[in-house]
């Protein structure tokens, strides 16, 4: 992985559609919810942004993303359900969702449906104009 840029160098960046309705309000969700333990900062960056595009480097496909992505500062990268899974543990409540997880059916179950919302999502959630990667979001545009 690049350099994302100095601020935050050393923080996972989790790079997610910025046209697809669903994945911009599941982002200003997880701003809401905030973390418990802010060592574990998260930057949440659209996938379409030149941000992403460097962060990503030769890894970047133009177009709509399949899967969010997690970027770890170390260059590893995890896709779809991994991509939010280590994020469980940061967030309000998250503790008890991801001990859901242990149970056995529940984690294939989980990849199953993460892969249907992913793949029908524009369909299902519909389209939202690219946001203002510079500045605060603000309300989506109807």
């Amino acid at each position: 992985m690049t350099d994302l840029s100095s601020k935050n160098s050393q923080d996972c960046v989790l790079l997610y559609d910025g046209q697809c309705r669903l994945c911009v309000t599941a982002k200003r969700g997880l701003e809401r919810l905030g973390t418990e333990r802010p060592a574990e900062a998260v930057r949440m960056i659209a996938y379409q942004s030149d941000e992403a595009k460097r962060a990503l480097g030769t890894r970047y496909c133009p177009g709509r993303p399949d899967v969010a992505l997690l970027l770890y500062p170390d260059g590893r990268v995890a896709g779809g359900l991994d991509a939010f899974l280590p994020l469980l543990p940061g967030l309000k409540g998250g503790r008890v969702v991801a001990m859901l997880f242990r149970f056995p059916l529940v984690k294939p179950l989980a990849y199953v449906l993460y892969w249907l919302i992913a793949r029908y999502r524009y369909s299902v959630f519909g389209e939202v104009p690219l946001e203002n990667q510079e500045g605060p979001a603000g309300p989506p545009t109807p």
